[in-house]
């Protein structure tokens, strides 16, 4: 997917059981997707929380966060709850919307089925800022904030 490509909408079951669309969770404004391996993992905890230490920061910004890994709904569940997210985590368990965001990983897919990458789609629904990096966790939040900060 390239920058400023519409993203096809989508629907995934959120840790909850709801269904989420792609659409809905853009309406009120820009939307940041982070991709992560495995719910629970150090690396996934971390990045996870730094985004929920964010989350403020988002909100003023007028985005919505979401994290999205092949994790089942349960699992989600319990990874927000342990560590107190409260934005939606979206189960992805066939690995569709990591397709469709090119994430999804083919050798490694037993161990760590998806890559570690975060996205803005713009309340349009284009692609506005992707960034992908799988050893610094803060980087995502960070610079998807600031990312948003630009994008006005």
């Amino acid at each position: 997917m390239k920058l400023e490509q519409e993203v096809p909408d989508f629907s995934l079951p959120d840790q909850h059981g709801n269904v989420r669309t792609l659409k809905e969770l853009t309406t009120a404004g820009p939307l940041v997707i982070f991709f992560y391996p495995l719910a629970g993992s150090g690396g996934c905890t971390k990045e996870a929380c730094h985004f929920r230490d964010l989350q403020a920061d988002f909100a003023a910004a007028g985005a919505a966060i979401v994290g999205i890994s092949t994790d089942a709904e349960a699992k989600q569940l319990e990874f927000a709850n342990k560590n107190s997210l409260s934005y939606p985590l979206l189960s992805d368990l066939n690995g569709e919307v990591a397709d469709l965001f090119g994430v999804r990983r083919r050798l490694l897919a037993m161990s760590l089925p998806t890559k570690r990458a975060t996205f803005i789609v713009g309340q349009d629904g284009r692609l506005k800022f992707e960034l992908s990096s799988e050893t610094n966790m803060n980087v995502h939040a960070d610079q998807a904030l600031e990312a948003l900060q630009k994008l006005g």
